[in-house]
């Protein structure tokens, strides 16, 4: 798939979470609007597309976000995962391509699911379609975190950190660009 056919798929992709986000709330301003995380390694962009919820006097970890339970990682739509570029995501290869990202949150733990199946509704999983599942770094915060959000971070040539952090949780993991 050419650099041009991807990111026409995450300019849709975001489109649509835009769009489903103002729908699902009736046409207000969604309570956990849509965000993205852009990075470039070596001249190939690795974007994604969530809706970013907020903690609004919840508790989130093992509550809201149950522990051992796959979760969306984030709202509304499934959170899309594209990248121009052949990755090394800790130490699992991902081609270059359109994905889902999810995770499975624990306690102690947290595991990073690349999955295949794309365009659906954020609550749709099918484990049949995971390319590969990854550990997490895990850390907690200084303070909590009121909106969830995703990021990438300390990057250099053709390396980067992926981190997810939302009330007193970080989870990260390294990205290369092969």
């Amino acid at each position: 798939m050419s650099r041009r056919h991807l990111r026409v798929i995450a300019t849709l992709a975001c489109t649509f979470s835009i769009a489903a986000a103002f729908h699902a709330q009736g046409g207000q301003a969604p309570l956990s609007p849509p965000e993205t995380a852009t990075v470039s390694l070596r001249g190939k962009t690795i974007t994604i597309h969530y809706g970013a919820p907020s903690m609004r006097g919840r508790k989130i970890m093992g509550e809201v976000v149950p522990y051992d339970k796959v979760w969306r990682t984030g709202a509304n739509t499934a959170t899309s995962f594209v990248t121009e570029a052949n990755l090394r995501i800790g130490s699992a290869s991902v081609p270059a391509g359109s994905y889902t990202l999810y995770t499975l949150p624990g306690p102690s733990n947290w595991m990073l699911i690349i999955n295949k199946q794309t365009g659906q509704w954020g609550t749709e999983y099918n484990q049949d379609q995971d390319l590969v599942r990854i550990p997490m770094k895990i850390a907690t915060l200084s303070s909590p975190q009121e909106k969830m959000s995703i990021s990438f971070e300390n990057t250099k040539g053709n390396t980067t950190e992926l981190h997810i952090r939302w009330e007193n949780t970080s989870a990260s993991v390294p990205i290369t660009a092969q």
